[in-house]
């Protein structure tokens, strides 16, 4: 078959098969917010992990949470998430107290220490992503907005507004 015309296998207008543009545009788009999320890390890298950041994020978002279910959100064993807390409540990043409802129940919630590291992360990356957006015209970055807003609910994740509005115990 010459050059240039398609066949089933190979769509003629230069896409590659098997991908997908929206997906593509997401990984491009996520290396550059992978690359803001390590810079606004890289000055709390000698305190905690990645993994340990992650942990505290999910208490800010989803508040007192029991070790099985933040193993659940992290996608870790209960008992690696176990050691993952212990090492947190040393560091004075986490509090364990018993649960309300069941004194069985131990429940791990963000310190005060913990709420100032993931705040101060935040502001870093706000500040950049700031810098980022002010290089786009308005229209584009209502339409970014909203693309990401969709993308972060299907993603499920929890706005911030929802530690504003108190969701976060």
């Amino acid at each position: 078959m010459p050059r240039g015309q398609g066949t089933s296998d190979q769509p003629s207008d230069g896409a590659r098969p098997g991908r997908d543009d929206s997906s593509d545009a997401v990984l491009v788009a996520s290396r550059a917010l992978v690359g803001v999320a390590a810079r606004s890390l890289a000055s709390i890298e000698d305190v905690i992990t990645l993994v340990q950041y992650r942990a505290l994020v999910l208490l800010a978002s989803h508040g007192d949470l029991n070790v099985g279910t933040l193993a659940h959100l992290l996608g870790v064993h209960q008992s690696t998430a176990t050691r993952l807390c212990d090492r947190l409540v040393t560091k004075n990043l986490v509090d364990r107290a018993p649960a309300a409802g069941s004194r069985r129940e131990v429940l791990v919630r963000l310190s005060t220490g913990g709420r100032a590291v993931v705040d101060a992360v935040a502001a870093r990356r706000r500040s950049e992503i700031s810098q980022i957006l002010a290089r786009l015209a308005p229209d584009q970055q209502a339409a970014l907005a909203e693309a990401f807003t969709v993308f972060a609910q299907a993603a499920g994740e929890a706005p911030d507004d929802a530690w504003k509005l108190g969701w976060t115990g």
